[in-house]
């Protein structure tokens, strides 16, 4: 049926995500890498910060942050990226296990209907043995 993957100790996954990050921010301190440590740098912010240039009043530019707000599209293409990211993490069964899960199910579900269609026809010749 499924796969069995080996396990990956609690060391290697900090070192992995460490390695992640790293690679994500572009920054960070080696030395706290090593440590396992968080970075000081590192942080996640979940909204996005945009910033557009205006013209003062005497003509030179001027830089403003401005909070991006998530809108429902952003959100939804995010987590359809998230999705996929995901998906592609999964196991998936060969074409041969699925059908042959696919035969016991089917197999499973005609004994137990077989099996309570009988159950269904004892208990109605009961009961009108009985009313009778």
């Amino acid at each position: 049926m499924a796969r069995l993957q080996k396990k990956i100790s609690p060391e290697a996954k900090k070192k992995k995500k460490i390695k992640a990050d790293t690679a994500e921010d572009g920054q960070g301190n080696e030395a706290e890498a090593k440590k396992g440590k968080p970075f000081s740098g590192a942080s996640r912010d979940t909204t996005k910060k945009v910033v557009s240039t205006t013209k003062k009043a005497d003509g030179s530019p001027r830089a403003t942050l401005m909070a991006k707000k998530p809108n429902f599209v952003n959100q939804s293409v995010q987590f359809l990226r998230e999705v996929k990211v995901e998906l592609k993490k999964v196991a998936w069964p060969t074409r041969k296990q699925t059908i042959g899960s696919t035969v016991v199910v089917i197999v499973l579900v005609m004994i137990v209907s077989l099996f309570l269609g009988v159950v269904d026809f004892g208990l109605n010749n009961l009961i009108r043995v009985v009313l009778q």
